[in-house]
């Protein structure tokens, strides 16, 4: 039997994805450019036997997942830009309780309300640990609608594993490209399968309200605490995700995530036609940062650069540190124009010339 496909944006793959995983909840706000994943949700999420809401804002609807993702159901929302900053409070929160959830950026660029166009510029925000806290999300960055479908589904599994919040880091080129997906099959979630998981309560003596943000079976903070350092390491090692295209003789290889990812792969090409060994490592996973990846670096390779549609270089500390500074490190900075081909070629020219300075400021 053929797979199922359509042609859709990358939002609302991802959001069929969603509710082919067995997400029932969702509760969001619109922003471009993701307001097609509210939409989507909106329209289909009734005839799937799930509820729907659009909050107020984006502080109520971060907040709203919070009863059902504590019964174990599997909830999602999403945001771009100054709206997923403002999730980062409740976002705190389901790190303390270890509730899974899935929360999708959808990239915009630009400091405060910035701009309503492609960007790269939540990347910091997302891999830091958002909120108040010291938390750790795995934060899954993808290239495609397929991969936006893909690594939506997979995102809610990895969500449950781990007791922990998963975000899809996507870009405003990527959510809104229109692809051929091939979608995965529908399952359904069973949220009582969870001890964890908050129930009704059946006795006269038990709590009717509980209020903890340890597990219940931890005696103090100091095996909470032990507990949530292990499942830390335990992402970063197992997490790691990531391409490999054309590195195996580079002398120059590109870092880049999501839109920028795939001008690389152009930018490559072009520059292996006129006999510039380009290469390109492209993260999957943006946390942990893929740093097994950098671990055999072929001899030939002369230096790294992250290509990125920000400001700042993002992601250049997290090359810098995967390196271990070993290799010369700079950066390709577009803002919110997405990269041309033949820009990132003569970009990676300069700097085998000498041309171009490392990355000093992140």
């Amino acid at each position: 039997m053929s797979k199922e496909y359509r042609v859709m944006k990358g939002n609302e793959a991802m959001a069929e994805a969603a509710l082919r995983a067995g997400c029932r909840f969702y509760a969001g706000y619109p922003i471009t450019p993701q307001s097609e994943i509210l939409q989507y949700m909106s329209a289909h999420m009734a005839e799937r036997g799930g509820v729907f809401l659009q909050g107020e804002s984006e502080i109520a609807s971060m907040s709203m997942l919070w009863g059902a993702a504590a019964c174990g159901e599997r909830v999602m929302t999403s945001s771009s830009g100054p709206g997923y900053d403002l999730k980062q409070e409740g976002i705190s929160y389901f790190a303390s309780y270890n509730l899974p959830a899935v929360i999708a950026d959808v990239m915009r660029y630009g400091t405060g309300d910035g701009e309503i166009t492609a960007g790269q510029d939540s990347y910091w925000l997302a891999t830091k640990g958002g909120g108040h806290g010291d938390s750790r999300q795995i934060v899954l960055a993808p290239a495609s609608v397929q991969e936006s479908a893909d690594l939506t589904y997979e995102a809610f599994d990895l969500a449950f594993k781990y007791r922990t919040q998963v975000i899809l880091l996507s870009d405003g080129s990527i959510g809104q490209m229109i692809e051929k997906v091939y979608l995965p099959e529908h399952k359904e979630h069973d949220k009582d399968q969870y001890d964890w998981a908050i129930k009704g309560y059946k006795k006269p003596e038990e709590t009717k309200v509980k209020v903890t943000n340890t597990d219940r079976s931890m005696d103090s903070y100091e095996e909470y605490n032990q507990m949530m350092q292990d499942k830390f390491r335990t992402m970063h090692e197992n997490e790691q995700r990531w391409e490999n295209f054309m590195t195996e003789d580079a002398e120059f290889v590109l870092v880049a995530i999501g839109i920028s990812s795939r001008v690389c792969k152009s930018a490559v090409r072009r520059a292996r036609e006129n006999g510039m060994r380009l290469g390109l490592i492209r993260p999957i996973s943006v946390w942990p940062f893929p740093e097994k990846a950098f671990r055999d670096l072929p001899e030939t390779v002369k230096g790294l650069a992250t290509v990125e549609m920000s400001l700042s270089a993002q992601m250049g500390q997290d090359l810098m540190m995967a390196v271990r500074c070993k290799k010369p490190v700079y950066s390709y900075l577009t803002t919110k124009y997405i990269p041309t081909t033949q820009g990132i070629v003569d970009f990676c020219s300069d700097v085998l010339a000498g041309k171009v300075k490392e990355l000093e400021v992140f």
